[in-house]
């Protein structure tokens, strides 16, 4: 448990221990991800791709962003220092010597994401399993998790959020009648922000 942010209301709050806390430990727990080095964040629009681009960018990474073509100038609003829209561009051919790449994504563009590593990186997904062979083949270091949310990390975030410049981003409110919407939308991709159920008024 953790104080919420100041400057947030109920809804946005909700949006900090899932998506703000697996950016967070995928980046620096998992990625270790230091200032200078090159980070590529595939889903950088969605809930947990817009918060780690602001961290990635406050500890001073260059940030690479991954989003579809409505999504571009948001990610450029949170910081990115280049946008890559992957409706129209091969990420895998776009990008390279990337120290990190954060997948949020899954399936193809996991598939993809290889040739934009430097060998020695780090490959961390949230959103599926990345390939032992290929990883083995290029020096690749590679991790999967599912976050763990500690009274001291929603601290430090609240803090972040509080003082700036990080932000939250609310995609849609649903109330908990229309929790199957929310799953369809949660379902279909090219999202922006963070979906939230509000249980009571």
């Amino acid at each position: 448990l953790a104080l919420t942010p100041e400057t947030l209301d109920f809804d946005e709050a909700a949006t900090v221990s899932g998506g703000a806390t697996t950016a967070w430990q995928g980046l620096f727990d998992h990625g270790k991800l230091e200032p200078g080095q090159r980070v590529l964040v595939l889903g950088a629009a969605g809930g947990v791709g817009l918060f780690a681009v602001q961290f990635a960018r406050k500890i001073g990474a260059h940030v690479i962003g991954t989003a579809s073509t409505h999504n571009l100038d948001f990610v450029r609003s949170l910081g990115a220092n280049e946008v890559i829209d992957y409706t129209t561009t091969d990420v895998g051919n776009a990008v390279h010597e990337v120290d990190l790449v954060l997948d949020t994504v899954g399936g193809a563009a996991l598939a993809s994401v290889w040739p934009a590593l430097k060998r020695g990186g780090t490959l961390v997904s949230i959103a599926g399993q990345p390939s032992a062979e290929k990883a083995s083949e290029l020096n690749v270091r590679t991790a999967g998790f599912s976050a763990q949310t500690s009274s001291d990390l929603l601290s430090t975030i609240a803090h972040l959020i509080d003082n700036g410049p990080v932000k939250v981003a609310v995609a849609t409110r649903f109330s908990l009648s229309e929790a199957p919407k929310a799953h369809e939308l949660s379902q279909s991709g090219h999202g922006r922000g963070r979906i939230v159920l509000h249980i009571a008024e």
